[in-house]
């Protein structure tokens, strides 16, 4: 069976909960206290050099991290990443994209903000909110006239954009100001379905929240 090596409050990890739930894949799940160092000890730096959460361990004992190499090799071969050479580029285009604008911009301001650390990290802050509007504002142009990111179909673009996306108001962002956003994070939701709980960083006593 697979492990997927996790923390709980972490939108990474919640992505990849999300299409293992989707796919119908049983795993076992295995908790890091990231904030005891878990995350760095010997044994999970074997997994992922990185030091970092979701890790998704194999039958054969083999690792993939990386949430958005992850959410890809369990879609192969389903509807949530297509063959077409075109459209699977399309699907890789917006996961770079959330790497790079939406993890590290929003993610990064509202774990300051839910864990008490938004003072200690205020010479990022600006940069960061100004860089999450233009994330917002470069969304809300993409869904004008799309259901989801990738046309009429709900593919792990979707599902990895949404992750942190969807959660800007914890850190101050007016998401009104985006009313196709909105619209397209409705859908998101609904194709999900209920049962992927976002958890607060208050459940681990570790965080500082």
């Amino acid at each position: 069976m697979l492990t997927l090596h996790d923390y709980l409050p972490s939108q990474n990890g919640w992505k990849v909960r999300v299409l293992l739930g989707l796919l119908d894949i049983p795993y076992d799940s295995r908790i890091v206290s990231i904030f005891e160092g878990e995350s760095h000890t010997d044994a999970f730096l074997d997994l992922n050099p990185a030091g970092a959460v979701p890790v998704l361990q194999l039958e054969d004992g083999s690792a993939i991290a990386e949430s958005n190499a992850i959410l890809t090799y369990l879609a192969e071969g389903t509807p949530f990443l297509p063959a077409d050479r075109y459209r699977r580029a399309k699907v890789m285009q917006w996961l770079f994209f959330e790497q790079y604008n939406v993890e590290p911009v929003i993610g990064s301001l509202r774990f300051w903000t839910l864990t008490g650390r938004l003072d200690r990290n205020q010479g990022m802050v600006a940069g960061k909110r100004e860089a999450g509007a233009r994330t917002l504002a470069a969304l809300d142009r993409s869904l004008g006239d799309t259901p989801f990111l990738i046309g009429n179909d709900f593919t792990i673009a979707d599902i990895a954009v949404y992750a942190y996306s969807h959660r800007a108001e914890d850190c101050g962002f007016r998401l009104s100001d985006y009313p196709a956003f909105v619209a397209w994070a409705g859908r998101v939701r609904d194709a999900i379905g209920p049962g992927y709980p976002v958890h607060p960083y208050s459940i681990d006593p570790h965080s500082g929240a």
